[in-house]
This record gives structure tokens, C-alpha cells and sequence, in this order.
């Protein structure tokens, strides 16, 4: 075979002059904006809507327990109505309805529940990392709540106590869960109200912000550290790093779009 036919393959050379040129076409390429840029940014702000599910839910659950008590006052323990409301109530009678109605309120705490987590769990994705921490532990309180309420509830109902003990006892358990659960879904509500009115721009939009979060969050001292302090310090990395994924991504999308704009 001769020594001297040509190469199949390019030489380095070649290589280097290609991709010299590739890199001269990027670069005379048309430039984007970072004002344009930037205002792209800026509209990804949505507002949460769930401010107005705990409204509706902490109005239910007034409701619920003011009729679960004239329920209780007047169809059990006043004895003159126990037979006029338990021809209303047939078959479950007064302590069946407010434990039905329990359930129902149950459910609607869970559909609440996993609304604000898919909003919240969108925030996050946008950068409102600090929102999402500030707002993630109170948005489950309600349910776990509601939850260890209905346990108690059952116990008081199935056990063998005096009928009007019961009632008081199911009376008490409500009106735990209401002063519990309303100051939560109260601090939730000005929460997600304060967040769409500051509309601020997400927490790692920047370059500095980054650069401070690594900087200042990182504990810089040697030897032992609580458990709190590295476990918080663990939970902001996370956050962070999942949001810079979907940044990235979302970045590359609007600068293709921009790029073919221009």
C-alpha cells in the first residue's frame, strides 16, 4: 500500500482551521441584549393563587365547628331534642354527623395540602428558594394536625364513656384543632400575600447571590458543628442546586429563542 495516499481522516490542522471559523461565526453572530435578556427573566414571576384556598378553608372549618357545637348542644345534650333531631340526623344521629363531617373535612385539608405543595414546589423551580423554606414546614401542620385529631376522635367515639362526657370530649378536640390549625393557615395566608406584592426578582437570579450564598452560608470554623446548623446548611444546597438544573435549562431555551429573534 503506498504511504502516500491521502488520508481518510482530516488532518489537525484542518480541525483547528474548522473550528477556528466556527468559533469566528459565533462571535461576529448577531449579540443579545442583556436588557432584553433580563426582561424575559423578569416575566417568569407568577403569582400564588393559594392565599384564596386558605381563606375557604379556614372559613370551612369555622363553620364546621360552630355547627358541630349547636349539633352537640342541641341534638345530645339537651335531652327535649334528641328525638326531633335525630329524625333529622337518621341514621348517623348527632355524634355520627360530626364525625362524617370530620372525614369530609379531612379531605378537603389533604386537597389543600397538595395544591400549595405543586405551587409551592413551582416557586422553587422559578428560585424563590427562601419563600419555599419560609412556607414549607406550615403548609403540612394542617393536616398532620387534622390527622391526629381524627385518631382521637375515633378512640372518644368507640370507647365506653358516658354520653355526655363524649360529647364534651369531641367538642374539646375540635375546638384544639381550630386554635391550632386557624393561627397556621392565618401565617400562611399574609405570607403568600407579602409574596405577591413584592413580586421580587428569585433569590439566585444574580451572580452575587450565588457568590454570598456559598460564601456566608458555609460555616467556616473546624471541628464539631450541631446538627441544625449542617442539616439547614444541607437543605439550602439542595434547593440550590435543583434550581440552577431548571435555570440552566431554562436559560438555554430563552437564549435560542432570542438568539433566532435576532
Amino acid at each position: 500500500m503506498d504511504s502516500r495516499e491521502p488520508s481518510q481522516y482530516p488532518s489537525a490542522t484542518d480541525v483547528d482551521l474548522s473550528r477556528s471559523m466556527d468559533e469566528d461565526a459565533m462571535v461576529d453572530g448577531p449579540l443579545i441584549s442583556p436588557d432584553a435578556l433580563h426582561s424575559v427573566i423578569r416575566r417568569e414571576f407568577q403569582s400564588l393563587p393559594t392565599y384564596w384556598h386558605s381563606v375557604l378553608l379556614s372559613m370551612v372549618h369555622v363553620v364546621y365547628v360552630v355547627l358541630s357545637i349547636l349539633v352537640a348542644i342541641l341534638c345530645i345534650l339537651e335531652e327535649n331534642n334528641v328525638e326531633q333531631c335525630n329524625n333529622i340526623l337518621q341514621p348517623v344521629g348527632g355524634v355520627g354527623a360530626i364525625v362524617f363531617s370530620k372525614v369530609f373535612l379531612w379531605g378537603l385539608v389533604l386537597l389543600f395540602t397538595v395544591c400549595v405543595k405543586y405551587h409551592h414546589r413551582q416557586a422553587r423551580s422559578r428560585g424563590y428558594l427562601k419563600f419555599y423554606r419560609q412556607t414549607h414546614e406550615v403548609i403540612h401542620l394542617p393536616l398532620v394536625l387534622h390527622s391526629g385529631g381524627n385518631t382521637l376522635l375515633l378512640w372518644v367515639v368507640v370507647s365506653k364513656i358516658p354520653e355526655g362526657l363524649r360529647t364534651y370530649l369531641v367538642l374539646t378536640i375540635l375546638g384544639v384543632e381550630l386554635l391550632v390549625a386557624l393561627p397556621c393557615l392565618v401565617y400562611y395566608t399574609v405570607k403568600v400575600v407579602q409574596f405577591n406584592r413584592e413580586r421580587a426578582a428569585p433569590d439566585v437570579s444574580h451572580d452575587e447571590h450565588v457568590h454570598n450564598f456559598s460564601v456566608s452560608s458555609l460555616p467556616t470554623e473546624t471541628g464539631f458543628r450541631e446538627g441544625s446548623s449542617l442539616e439547614e446548611v444541607v437543605d439550602k444546597q439542595a434547593d440550590l442546586i435543583e434550581y440552577l438544573k431548571q435555570h440552566n435549562t431554562l436559560l438555554s431555551r430563552r437564549l435560542l429563542n432570542l438568539t433566532a429573534q435576532h
